[in-house]
């Protein structure tokens, strides 16, 4: 039986969303507790200078907790803050991100910049849903996992999804479970475009005839085009309709349309990503006659606005099929002129490999969680006069920015986050470097 601990009162969130508190000369780490909330709890790890549980009772209730809004919601982990009103979820992760800045970095901003945030709900565009045949539970379960668990998450609906894509995890459930290689289908990856819904079954054996039936059928049911996976990422292949609509996404602003394949790299949230490319924009400033850097460029999302306002880009990407799609991007929009794309492993990169690529008057990088060390230690003269820096973990983006300040003499001239994912307690946020 677990031990109840406690009273104790929430004097922060960590970049997980839990409650921080102490107790006994320990730090607490407490699932499901808010900001100046009087609460006991249960511990299910405890080591010498820290414990992490979850709250047993609400003796004080923060005037931010709010009802959440799925009934999965605390069994799936697919959310951790939807207890908290979304305008607080975005406070504390500025907070988050001010703090991380802060200690590791120990850098200030000279400006907090607004937080860009969009609809709390059905924002979600990409997801990865694992699957199992679970008898024990009725047969096929398909979902995010459980919170702190490898188990799937029993669901039947998800409001971070588009409504008419959550209508389907039921059916979708049923069509599957009537497959006969249901228990060699690990995956299904969802990529929602401007003009076609897509699910791709990960598939680990031979589908029957009348599996192949089954799955045209749910198809045409429910207006969703069906990729088939096999084996790697070349094994991809469009199943039915066989004459849908292409994905594409688009940034109306720089009049930009971007095709992609469902299982290339996308920021998951469309009407947030509008907002973040104006938003580099405006801090990089690009101008004619310029050259500009794009690392960690993915298939082109930044590059192309960057090109759009007349400036010359260098995109660069670890992965060939990224670049290759890049390219491809360029020249549908009307850019191969004044872009290129190249591979190169950003993580190895050294003063020599960068200072071959020439100079450069401005950066944008959009590195993913690990960061951009191994760049911004290699940065020598003549560095860039500008660096725009999106990131998708506070704590490396302070990481790296202690280095660009503290030893490369760049100014942090502002920063702020970018809400991309609602009731997470996932931070991406921007930041502005001048010297």
């Amino acid at each position: 039986m677990k031990s109840v601990l406690g009273p104790v009162t929430i004097e922060s969130l960590d970049h997980e969303g839990q409650g921080v508190a102490h107790l006994d000369g320990k730090v607490m780490f407490i699932q499901g507790a808010l900001l100046g909330e009087t609460v006991t709890f249960t511990t299910h790890r405890s080591k010498a200078s820290f414990a992490v549980g979850a709250v047993e009772r609400i003796l004080q209730p923060s005037s931010q907790r709010v009802t959440p809004r799925c009934p999965h919601y605390g069994i799936c982990g697919g959310c951790a803050m939807q207890h908290l009103d979304p305008r607080a979820q975005v406070a504390a992760k500025q907070r988050v991100l001010e703090d991380n800045l802060a200690r590791i970095g120990r850098v200030h901003p000279e400006v907090m910049l607004p937080a860009v945030h969009g609809a709390p709900w059905g924002y979600r565009y990409r997801a990865r849903l694992s699957v199992r045949n679970v008898v024990k539970k009725g047969g096929v379960l398909v979902g995010f996992h459980e919170r702190g668990s490898s188990y799937v998450a029993e669901m039947g609906e998800c409001h971070v999804l588009p409504p008419r894509i959550s209508a389907l995890v039921k059916p979708l459930r049923a069509m599957i479970g009537n497959l006969t290689v249901r228990a060699q289908l690990p995956q299904v990856e969802l990529a929602i475009g401007e003009h076609v819904d897509v699910l791709v079954l990960r598939i680990l054996a031979p589908l029957t005839p009348d599996d192949e039936a089954t799955i045209r059928a749910f198809a045409d049911q429910h207006g969703v085009c069906i990729y088939l996976q096999p084996k790697g990422a070349e094994s991809l292949f469009r199943f039915h309709p066989v004459d849908a609509p292409a994905l594409t996404y688009t940034l109306p602003e720089f009049d930009l349309r971007f095709p992609y394949s469902p299982i290339e790299f996308t920021q998951v949230n469309h009407q947030v990503n509008r907002v973040l490319v104006h938003r580099a924009m405006t801090l990089l400033d690009p101008q004619p006659g310029e050259r500009i850097a794009d690392f960690f460029c993915g298939l082109g999302n930044f590059s192309l606005a960057i090109a759009r306002r007349g400036a010359e880009v260098l995109g660069l990407e670890g992965s060939e099929g990224l670049v290759q799609r890049a390219r491809e991007n360029a020249a549908f929009n009307g850019l191969s002129a004044s872009t290129a794309f190249e591979a190169d492993n950003l993580f190895t990169v050294t003063p020599e490999t960068l200072a071959r690529r020439g100079r450069f008057d401005k950066w944008l990088v959009d590195p993913p969680r690990d960061g951009a060390m191994e760049l911004v230690k290699s940065l020598t003269e003549p560095m860039p006069r500008r660096i725009v820096y999106v990131s998708c973990s506070p704590s490396t983006l302070a990481r790296d920015a202690g280095v660009l300040v503290n030893v490369h003499g760049y100014r942090l001239e502002a920063a702020g986050v970018i809400n991309m994912f609602p009731h997470t307690a996932h931070v991406e946020s921007i930041a502005l470097f001048e010297r």
